[in-house]
């Protein structure tokens, strides 16, 4: 697992649109990035549309938002434009970058064991190192902690 004071590392995946986002062309300013289990679920959408709604937070922090799941991305597309969402989703189907930062986990339901992102949340600074990790977050308090650790808005 990724800790603070660690650099993040640096990776390039497509968003919803098919188009290549490589983390490290993004210094210069904080970057948010969520590791979320699945598109179009429950609490995949609440987390989702928390980001949506609050998108004025993190422009006035500077913010960019950046959500990984291992879905493909036809599917994130569908999810992105069925929620309206304003940010990039990414798709980590071999979930290389789940594993690189330690948030691809075994998990269990309903007696059925598998594997999948732990819902983990990186706050990466300008510089590109690891400031905040927030783990298994609850998507209705999400964007207050992920704000909160963001600090004040730039005057």
């Amino acid at each position: 697992m990724i800790e603070p004071g660690d650099q993040a590392p640096d990776f390039t995946l497509p968003d919803q649109d098919g188009e290549p986002v490589t983390l490290s062309s993004l210094r210069g300013g904080p970057v948010v990035v969520y590791f979320y289990p699945k598109a179009s679920t429950p609490g995949c959408t609440v987390q989702a549309c928390g980001v949506r709604d609050r998108s004025a937070d993190y422009d006035a922090r500077g913010a960019t938002v950046l959500g990984i799941s291992p879905d493909p991305v036809r599917k994130l597309k569908t999810f992105a434009e069925a929620e309206r969402l304003n940010f990039r989703l990414l798709s980590d189907e071999d979930h290389a970058v789940a594993e690189a930062y330690g948030v691809w986990v075994q998990k269990s339901m309903y007696g059925r064991t598998y594997w999948g992102n732990e819902r983990t949340t990186f706050v990466i600074d300008a510089d590109g190192v690891v400031t905040d990790v927030l783990r298994k977050v609850k998507p209705s308090e999400h964007d207050d902690l992920v704000l909160a650790a963001l600090g004040e808005p730039a005057a």
